[in-house]
């Protein structure tokens, strides 16, 4: 059951946010970017620490926070340089998310594929 909060959580605030008329200004889309990607990062290697069974809350919620304070840190700095450094963080939490989804994937197929050879030889017997 827990592991699907944070997924009704995700769902939840995206329907929020389609059907709210905030507007976040240019100058933040950068900012906002990294941030979403950070919190996506966290929520799906958190579902992937569940699945294999080494979840832990203090690991998920300082992971959450500390990759949105990195992130936005790296941008904080960018802009103040001149450089697009929240690109290293879109690119850093954009692989890590692919990662943690292929993980998932791996998991959850053999899983099911445990299950259809159990249920096999049950049906054998």
């Amino acid at each position: 059951m827990t592991m699907w909060l944070p997924l009704l959580g995700l769902i939840l605030g995206v329907s929020l946010g389609l059907l709210s008329d905030i507007q976040i200004p240019q100058i933040y889309s950068n900012y906002l970017s990294i941030a979403v990607l950070a919190a996506l990062d966290t929520l799906f290697g958190g579902i992937r620490a569940h699945l294999q069974q080494i979840y832990d809350d203090k690991v998920f919620i300082s992971g959450f926070f500390f990759n949105i304070a990195l992130a936005a840190g790296l941008a904080f700095l960018g802009v103040h340089l001149g450089v697009d450094l929240y690109l290293a963080a879109v690119f850093a939490f954009g692989v890590r998310l692919f990662q943690n989804i292929a993980v998932i994937r791996r998991v959850l197929l053999s899983k099911w594929s445990e299950r259809s050879k159990v249920s096999e030889t049950k049906v054998q017997e």
